[in-house]
C-alpha cells in the first residue's frame, strides 16, 4: 500500500483482536506503530513479538477513557517514533450484562461502555489532532454493524458504536480542510477474544453463517487489510465514509 512506509500510526486496543492484527499489518507495510492497550501484560508480549520481528514499536499501557493517559501515550509516541500521522481506534468493550431489554439496562454499564468505546475514541482523536494536522493524516475508527442497524440487543454497545460513526463524520467535515481524513470501519461478526465464548457454539455459528452472504465469520486480519488501506495513500480521496466489513450481512 502506498505511503505507509515510515508513517507513525497509533493503534488502540493493539494487544489483541483487530487492533493487534492491524498493528502487525502496518508493520509489514513499513509503518512505525505505537501500541496502546489497557492489558499491560498482553501489550508487553505483543511489543516483544513485533520488536523481535524487527518492527519499530512503542507500547503504552492504560485506559483510553482516561484523558491524562491518552495525552501521555500520544505525546510519548511522538517523542519515541516521530510525528503521529495515523490513528486507529480499535479499543472497545462489550459487557455481557448489556444483553438485556433497554428497560432493564444498568446505567452504570451503559456509562462504562460509552466511556471506553465512544469517549475513548474522542479522547484519542482529540489528543492526536495537533500532530495529524501538521502534514495531513488519517483516522480510522472502529465501530460495528450494530451502530448501523442495531442487533436487537446491547443498548450501551449499540449507542456507543452509533456515536463513533457520527463522530467520525464530524472529524472528516471539520478537519478535511487541514488534510486530515477520517473514515469508520464497521465489522460484522469477527472472531476475537471479546467474543470467544461463542466461537465453539455450533448453533450460534450456524445463525451467523445463515445471516452472512459469504457464509462464514470474519477474521481480524481481514479487517486489518481494510483499515490499512484507509490509512494509506491509496485512499487519499476517501474521507467521511462508513464502511461495513461484514461478509455482506448489512446488504440484506
Amino acid at each position: 500500500m502506498r505511503g505507509l512506509t515510515g508513517r507513525v500510526v497509533l493503534v488502540t486496543g493493539a494487544a489483541s483482536g483487530i487492533g493487534r492484527a492491524t498493528a502487525g499489518r502496518l508493520l509489514e507495510e513499513g509503518a512505525r506503530v505505537a501500541l496502546v492497550d489497557r492489558d499491560a501484560d498482553r501489550l508487553a508480549e505483543t511489543a516483544r513479538t513485533f520488536g523481535t520481528a524487527g518492527g519499530a514499536v512503542g507500547a503504552y499501557a492504560g485506559d483510553v477513557s482516561d484523558p491524562a493517559f491518552v495525552q501521555h501515550a500520544v505525546e510519548g509516541a511522538a517523542r519515541a517514533l516521530g510525528t503521529v500521522s495515523g490513528v486507529v481506534t480499535a479499543a472497545g468493550i462489550f459487557d455481557p450484562t448489556d444483553m438485556t431489554p433497554i428497560a432493564d439496562a444498568d446505567p452504570h454499564v451503559f456509562a462504562r461502555v460509552l466511556a471506553v468505546n465512544l469517549t475513548g475514541t474522542f479522547l484519542v482523536v482529540r489528543a492526536a489532532l495537533p500532530q495529524l494536522v501538521r502534514d495531513g493524516g488519517a483516522v480510522v475508527t472502529i465501530a460495528s454493524t450494530a451502530g448501523l442497524r442495531g442487533h436487537g440487543f446491547g443498548a450501551a454497545y449499540t449507542a456507543s458504536k452509533g456515536g463513533v460513526i457520527a463522530f467520525t463524520r464530524l472529524v472528516a467535515e471539520q478537519y478535511g480542510v487541514q488534510r486530515v481524513r477520517a473514515n469508520c470501519v464497521c465489522p460484522g461478526f469477527v472472531a476475537t477474544a471479546m467474543n470467544r465464548d461463542v466461537h465453539d457454539d455450533p448453533a450460534f455459528l450456524a445463525r451467523v453463517r445463515k445471516a452472512t452472504p459469504l457464509g462464514r465469520i470474519g477474521q481480524a486480519g481481514e479487517l486489518a487489510g481494510a483499515i490499512c488501506h484507509l490509512l494509506s495513500d491509496d485512499a487519499s480521496y476517501t474521507t467521511g465514509q462508513v464502511i461495513a466489513v461484514d461478509g455482506g450481512a448489512t446488504a440484506r
